[in-house]
């Protein structure tokens, strides 16, 4: 499988495109990326940790984003793909979201219980959704859109993800079409 092919069944699972995906189907076409005035700072990566948790918390059967690492994720995609434009929206977005937070419940974001940061990412994510239809008409991507797509991209492709929220067989036996389901089991990873 080439990385054409992984990329593009990576977004079949996320439903959709990822932003930045032009990036990695671009071939071995250069082009310099880097964050002119914008920077990750460590507390941007543990805010995104935690916004990632929420996305995807830790269960008794698998662990989180967090355990993850999916804020370090974040920042690499972010930082080597994104062009300046989708950096800048991203990290903005950061901001955007710990001030919405602060006039919904009068906190930052990072002092919310779990279920005030669930219900606050629930409502954003609404947002999100009504920014999508404007994306139709030449609008960049709504920034927690970005957040919530490299969440489940990081999750589901990291070691944890694979081996841990997935079912997974590190040495594939025979091929099997049918393979009886039943609902609450875990899905198969892509090998």
């Amino acid at each position: 499988m080439n990385r054409r092919e992984a990329l593009s069944r990576v977004s079949l699972i996320l439903g959709g495109t990822i932003v930045g995906a032009e990036f990695f189907l671009s071939g071995c076409e250069t082009r310099p990326l880097q964050l002119s005035t914008l920077e990750f700072t460590d507390n941007n990566v543990t805010f995104l940790d935690e916004v990632g948790e929420t996305i995807l918390p830790t269960t008794p059967d698998s662990p989180g984003a967090k355990a993850a690492e999916i804020g370090k994720f974040m920042r690499t995609i972010v930082t080597d793909c994104y062009d300046a434009e989708e950096q800048t929206i991203f990290l903005n977005g950061i901001g955007e979201l710990n001030e919405a937070a602060k006039k919904t419940f009068q906190k930052e974001f990072l002092q919310l219980d779990d279920a005030q940061k669930k219900e606050f990412l629930t409502e954003i994510d609404g947002v999100a959704k009504e920014h999508a239809e404007k994306m139709k008409a030449g609008d960049k991507a709504h920034y927690f859109s970005m957040m919530k797509q490299l969440t489940l991209w990081g999750y589901f492709s990291s070691k944890i993800g694979a081996t841990q929220a997935l079912r997974y067989v590190e040495v594939p036996g025979r091929y099997e079409g049918c393979i009886p389901y039943t609902k609450g089991e875990k899905a198969w990873a892509l090998s």
